[in-house]
């Protein structure tokens, strides 16, 4: 299987002239741990998580180091930390040598980066274009269809059935931001949060009225608002 096969599309970003404020918001209205940082076409330069607003004067957590720690380090190394804290804007904070991966890159070769490099997801980059995230997530759920239909391989057909899915859920305006979904043939899996049962049904009816469609298999989960999503 292929990042194209289990990714999605329809990514969270945050722009690069926001605030961190508006990035601390973003994250916690959307219950996710880090978003791509986006410049105004579109493209990828950087990437920032919950671990780049934690040491924050304002909550009192701000790293203040040892002496003998202070004696090793260099007024370099200080002044980047007080940007990285102290800074208002995303730009000063965020991870800017972010690891991507194209849409033909193999989930194999995704799950390496994720654990070579200790993170959570890699951006899909094409054309220098942000075109959607891979996370652990994704890959754990490709995983639990690809077990319950042994042997299983991603066939034409079901990469550009996956495309019209996709594509008619990220039409309608309920759609869940970080719904998944993966093919294997012609039965769709559905993966996700919604915040309501109608939610869960509209995406379900609208995967099985896309034509090609065998069956769905819905794998939603409701949580309602509140309910500390993570």
């Amino acid at each position: 299987m292929k990042a194209a096969d289990v990714m999605v599309s329809k990514v969270i970003t945050v722009g690069v002239d926001a605030s961190i404020g508006e990035v601390a918001n973003l994250l916690l209205d959307n219950h996710i741990s880090g978003a791509p940082v986006v410049g105004k076409e579109g493209e990828l330069v950087g990437v920032v998580s919950e671990g780049d607003l934690v040491r924050r004067p304002e909550t009192g957590t701000e790293r203040r180091p040892s002496w003998w720690l202070a004696l090793l380090s260099s007024d370099r190394a200080f002044a980047g930390e007080y940007i990285k804290s102290h800074s208002r804007k995303v730009a000063d904070v965020m991870t800017r040598n972010v690891i991507t991966a194209s849409p033909d890159t193999s989930l194999g070769d995704i799950a390496a980066m994720l654990e070579r490099n200790r993170i959570k997801r890699v951006p899909i980059v094409e054309g220098g274009r942000l075109v959607g995230i891979v996370t652990r997530a994704n890959i754990l759920q490709a995983l639990a269809s690809a077990t319950k239909k042994l042997p299983t391989l991603v066939s034409a057909d079901d990469a550009e059935l996956r495309k019209k899915v996709v594509a008619r859920l990220g039409a309608e305006p309920w759609r869940p931001a970080m719904l998944t979904v993966t093919v294997h043939d012609g039965t769709v899996d559905l993966w996700g949060l919604v915040h309501s049962p109608e939610e869960k049904k509209a995406a379900r009816i609208a995967a099985e009225l896309t034509p090609g469609v065998r069956a769905v298999v819905d794998n939603i989960i409701v949580q309602p608002p509140g309910s500390g999503w993570q």
